[in-house]
């Protein structure tokens, strides 16, 4: 699709659609999870909790676009994350903030359906999960400027979403549902320590503190090694003491491209990261991969028992 100037494409553009498997992920863990819970699953929920999580990532892209902009963080930069409507012309930024505000406005009026079914604590995973997303570089100074945001992009995109997508359908909330969504959450924040790592030099010299440019590059790639590695040793820790199904271990299948990909980090210099954005991409289809594998693991678990 060809974005132009007021055409449909750029406003496509604009949501960075490619990064949505990252919410997908949650709510799918979430959702399976839930089928094993035992009691009365709302099923009718499910689809809401989905647009709700889309639409607030999305929001929180599109406002991440207007702010980092604004700020000088974004240049026209093949090898920039952002959308690049804004860096190329393609969109005004009264015009981007205006979209962004108005996808979390949906995202909020969607929400109103699982308050009124969940209740006051519905409401304040919600509050949570959209002042995360606008906070996220909105207000006067983002959490991202702020080194804040592996921290806060694992608890929002992990734990929130899980249990918020768990509760949503349940009612409920279990230490499992709280367990199994850390290793979702080191892979999101695994998507952001690459992207970070990448972009250390230009965020340093837009004077945009992120943990990578304040612990320093070796810290940095020791950080991209680890957080994937923990989403392993995680899942395995839990089948082993019978917190998830053993089944939960066929998330191991996706173990050759994160060793791909930890290979390529460690063969990196500080010189050539920047050249490292095709790993933000393989981090993120990790991710995807990985939270798939898990989701079925744990619903042949639910179904068999075992």
């Amino acid at each position: 699709m060809t974005a132009r100037r007021g055409g449909f494409g750029v406003w496509w553009q604009a949501l960075r659609a490619y990064s949505f498997p990252a919410s997908v992920v949650p709510v799918m863990v979430g959702a399976a999870l839930a089928l094993g819970a035992g009691g009365e699953v709302y099923w009718g929920l499910l689809p809401v909790v989905l647009a709700c999580a889309i639409l607030f990532h999305a929001g929180t892209n599109v406002i991440n676009d207007y702010f980092d902009f604004a700020w000088g963080v974004d240049k026209d930069d093949p090898h920039g994350g952002s959308s690049g409507v804004l860096t190329k012309g393609l969109l005004r930024p009264p015009e981007v903030f205006a979209y962004g505000v108005g996808l979390f406005g949906v995202g909020v009026l969607l929400g109103l359906v699982l308050l009124y079914y969940r209740g006051l604590p519905m409401l304040l995973l919600g509050v949570a999960g959209l002042l995360g997303g606008y906070l996220y570089t909105g207000g006067p100074k983002g959490y991202k400027y702020l080194a804040l945001g592996d921290v806060l992009v694992f608890l929002l995109m992990g734990p929130l979403m899980v249990v918020g997508s768990y509760y949503a359908l349940t009612g409920g909330l279990t230490l499992t549902v709280l367990l199994a969504s850390l290793p979702v959450g080191s892979l999101v924040a695994a998507i952001m320590a690459v992207n970070n790592h990448r972009d250390a030099a230009t965020d340093k010299e837009a004077e945009v503190r992120t943990l990578s440019n304040v612990i320093g590059f070796r810290a940095s790639m020791i950080e991209n090694l680890l957080l994937p590695l923990s989403a392993y040793l995680a899942v395995a820790f839990m089948a082993f003491f019978g917190v998830l199904p053993v089944w939960s271990l066929l998330t191991f299948l996706s173990l050759p491209l994160a060793l791909a990909n930890l290979r390529d980090i460690k063969n990196s210099g500080e010189e050539s990261a920047r050249e490292l954005g095709y790993l933000v991409v393989r981090t993120a289809q990790l991710h995807l991969v990985f939270g798939v594998l898990l989701s079925i693991g744990i619903v042949i678990g639910a179904l068999t028992g075992s």
